[in-house]
């Protein structure tokens, strides 16, 4: 019979799929460990790394939908914004909040991480790893395997379920100890460290903030639609969307909901609008005239454009946009 102290642990990585969360799954991996990868969905995260990473290390991998907590913390983010609209102080505690009640529902021992002390100077420094860690609630439970040695003990070190000894002690923005571990263990695909959150990116943050002040952050398919195309505002209420390539136009159309105007240039190559049910039949033509702009229609001539919609479809006619009007209105 296995006791509880004799019986190998669990620990839940978050892991993002870069390098550094891929290096602290291989660390723990080296000890009497059954590692397991947690990741968090929402309209600002892509998966992709994390799952890519998942199967290359062959470790299960929890989804966590993220969804209405990042919302939360961007309409109130009690340690700010960092240069962008990212909360990322919270957000870093809310997701580890998060990992330490999956932690308690699946009955893992503890946490683990992918940080480096000082390798962000802003959201990884030795006071905010404490903040973030104190306000998660699971304080004693994270462990940086990175960094390890140049932090407190955790819960794990303590209770002796991992040698301290054989983990990192890692600081700063260099990278030479991070690309030997991943040559050591064979590690061969991770992205580079830029991020990949959205909410660091200036321009789909511009976006971000007309929908917070105009429409609200509160359905998920209009923060899924930041992504896509150009957005025009063209009332307080009413906002454009228009298709960049084949693939905009297609998430564009596989978006529209039942009673929404779907716009499309006839007979010429150009994009997919999608305009909001309640637009009046001036806001039609202006909506039209920014899709004819992005058409390959010659200048001053008249398109075809057609809109369809669960009520109706018909045909009207304008003249492109002229460059400074779409301008005017781009978000």
């Amino acid at each position: 019979m296995t006791t509880d102290a004799s019986r190998r642990r669990r620990v839940l990585v978050l892991l993002s799929g870069g390098l550094d969360s891929q290096l602290a799954v291989c660390l723990l991996r080296e000890q009497p460990l059954d590692v397991e990868g947690v990741v968090f969905r929402s309209p600002f995260f892509d998966l992709t790394s994390a799952k890519k990473a998942s199967a290359q290390l062959d470790i299960p991998l929890h989804v966590v939908d993220f969804t209405a907590d990042i919302v939360d913390l961007i309409e109130n983010p009690p340690h700010g914004f960092g240069s962008c609209m990212n909360p990322c102080i919270d957000c870093h505690a809310r997701m580890l909040n998060r990992a330490g009640r999956l932690m308690e529902e699946v009955g893992a021992d503890f946490l683990a991480t992918g940080e480096v002390l000082d390798e962000r100077p802003m959201s990884q420094n030795r006071r905010s790893l404490d903040v973030v860690a104190r306000e998660s609630g699971y304080e004693a439970y994270i462990l940086r395997p990175l960094s390890a040695q140049l932090l407190p003990e955790t819960v794990a070190e303590r209770n002796g379920w991992i040698n301290r000894d054989r983990l990192e002690s890692l600081h700063g923005r260099g990278r030479k100890r991070q690309f030997q571990l991943a040559e050591q263990y064979g590690l061969q695909e991770f992205p580079s460290p830029a991020g990949g959150c959205r909410l660091t990116e200036p321009n789909f943050c511009r976006r971000l903030k007309d929908l917070k002040e105009h429409e609200g952050l509160h359905g998920v398919r209009s923060l899924q639609l930041l992504k896509v195309g150009r957005h025009f505002r063209l009332t307080d209420t009413l906002k454009l969307i228009v298709g960049r390539n084949e693939q905009d136009n297609a998430i564009i159309e596989g978006n529209a909901e039942l009673y929404d105007l779907l716009l499309k240039t006839e007979d010429i190559p150009g994009p997919t609008g999608l305009l909001p049910m309640q637009a009046s039949e001036e806001q039609v033509q202006v909506a039209a005239r920014i899709c004819a702009r992005y058409s390959d229609a010659a200048s001053g001539t008249n398109v075809s454009i057609r809109i369809r919609s669960a009520r109706n479809s018909r045909r009207i006619q304008v003249q492109a946009a002229a460059p400074e009007f779409t301008e005017k209105h781009l978000v």
